[in-house]
């Protein structure tokens, strides 16, 4: 039976991943991109016989869609999409169009920062006694997965971007870990259409389904005072008494729901700094709710190994500890990174700025940091921003040049911490890419 026309806009992970559960769901699929398809792509769109174009988008054969899944990389504001939506063809993203074909258990994490540490961790506590799949933002597709694997529980990264374009996606337990200003070159410049997109995820939730936010965020507490939610709502903190949620007290995540209460002490926590404290409090608030048992819990904490490129030791080399930090993107993840250092920094930082506003790292700089290396093709204003708080101020366009003055510049007992606070686009693919160069210079040091 034809379902229709499935146009997929965005020959990526997520496009691919579309373009074979469409097929098999019994759509007429398209594929196409702008850009270049990657090889490892259209060898399955041949392999599968799924139409696609790239280098261009085919109007008419785009615009005689039933359906567009578009891919979260793709703005509103171009004119192509603008036409579709004009004409009144559904657009979805990935996680709606996937989500109808699964009765699986959802656990769908969003936030400015740490949804990946978040969502990692989170599917590292539950894997360990249920059928778990873990996607969205990370690995395979969440498409790809509902087709091949099926498993019962799916734990997802969604970004805004994604949730911009859901319908009916609803997952039973949402995670908001923190909104900070980001991407608002997507959303007009208003902080506010940003809020409420990561507040989407709440949308389609029941009195049956859970919210579990970080109660510490202003932002996050604004915008609940002034708008309904229906599903049961479980903060956690670092700083308040939680009844329904989890919070800290005395170096302990404690842990209630309906009652029923776990105590997890925080010492056994691979991961290191207060934001990793937040992020372990809504794993294991999941875990709490999926039932898994207070001891695996507490071991998947102690084996827990952490995210690539998300302050992740490399080496040490003459006492000096290698940190990559690539993924900090934005000021608030570079935030967390020097919050976290505890020895004098050699900070390489810089790229593709998306209208920061440094001034939250001061004291951070003032107190830690003894050398600033600017990594950008412009990095005028890291230097008027940290120009007269450090001794050392260098800029270099080369990440092996970047290692190399690290080297020089550090000594026993100091960190090296590449957490760039803007994106990589200037002078690299992605923050993979630019972790990966960072982690090559320091092995050949």
């Amino acid at each position: 039976m034809k379902k229709g026309r499935l146009v997929i806009l965005g020959g990526g992970e997520s496009g691919i991943g579309t373009a074979l559960l469409g097929k098999s769901k019994g759509y007429d699929v398209f594929v196409s991109d702008k850009g270049e398809i990657k090889k490892k792509y259209k060898n399955v769109l041949l392999n599968n016989e799924i139409e696609f174009e790239d280098k261009q988008h085919t109007e008419s054969k785009i615009l005689d869609a039933d359906v567009v899944m578009k891919s979260p990389g793709i703005p509103d504001k171009v004119d192509l999409v603008k036409q579709i939506r004009e004409v009144g063809i559904k657009v979805v993203s990935e996680i709606e169009f996937a989500s109808n074909y699964t009765d699986a258990t959802l656990v769908a994490i969003t936030g400015s920062n740490g949804k990946t540490t978040t969502a990692t961790l989170t599917h590292h506590l539950l894997k360990q006694e249920l059928d778990v799949g873990l996607a969205g933002n990370i690995g395979d597709s969440f498409a790809k997965q509902v087709l091949e694997e099926n498993y019962d529980n799916y734990v997802l990264e969604v970004s805004s971007f994604q949730l911009d374009d859901i319908h009916d996606f609803n997952p039973k337990i949402a995670i908001l870990t923190n909104i900070t200003p980001d991407h608002l070159d997507r959303y007009e410049y208003k902080f506010e259409n940003y809020i409420a997109s990561k507040f989407r995820i709440t949308e389609n939730q029941t009195k049956d389904d859970y919210f579990i936010y970080d109660a510490d965020d202003e932002v996050i507490s604004e915008w609940l005072q002034h708008n309904q939610i229906q599903s049961k709502k479980l903060p956690f903190s670092l700083t308040k008494t939680i009844e329904e949620g989890a919070y800290l007290d005395n170096n302990k995540i404690i842990i209630t729901i309906d009652n029923n209460q776990i105590i997890m002490p925080t010492e056994n926590i691979t991961l290191e700094g207060k934001h990793n404290i937040k992020n372990a409090m809504a794993a294991s608030t999941v875990a709490h709710l999926l039932k898994i048992r207070k001891q695996t819990i507490r071991e998947s904490f102690e084996n827990f190994q952490g995210v690539e490129h998300r302050l992740e030791h490399v080496l040490k080399i003459n006492k000096v500890q290698y940190i990559n930090d690539s993924k900090a993107t934005n000021v608030n993840a570079t935030y967390f990174a020097l919050e976290s250092m505890d020895a004098p920094t050699v900070w390489i930082v810089g790229g593709v700025d998306k209208g920061n506003d440094y001034k939250e790292l001061f004291p951070f700089v003032n107190e830690k940091v003894k050398a600033i290396i600017c990594l950008g093709v412009d990095n005028e204003k890291l230097f008027e921003a940290f120009g007269n708080m450090v001794d050392v101020i260098v800029e270099t366009q080369y990440m092996s040049e970047a290692v190399k003055i690290a080297y020089k510049v550090a000594g026993a007992g100091d960190n090296v911490l590449l957490s760039p606070a803007c994106a990589s686009f200037d002078l690299f693919e992605n923050y993979e890419d630019r972790g990966r160069q960072f982690k090559n210079a320091v092995r050949n040091l």
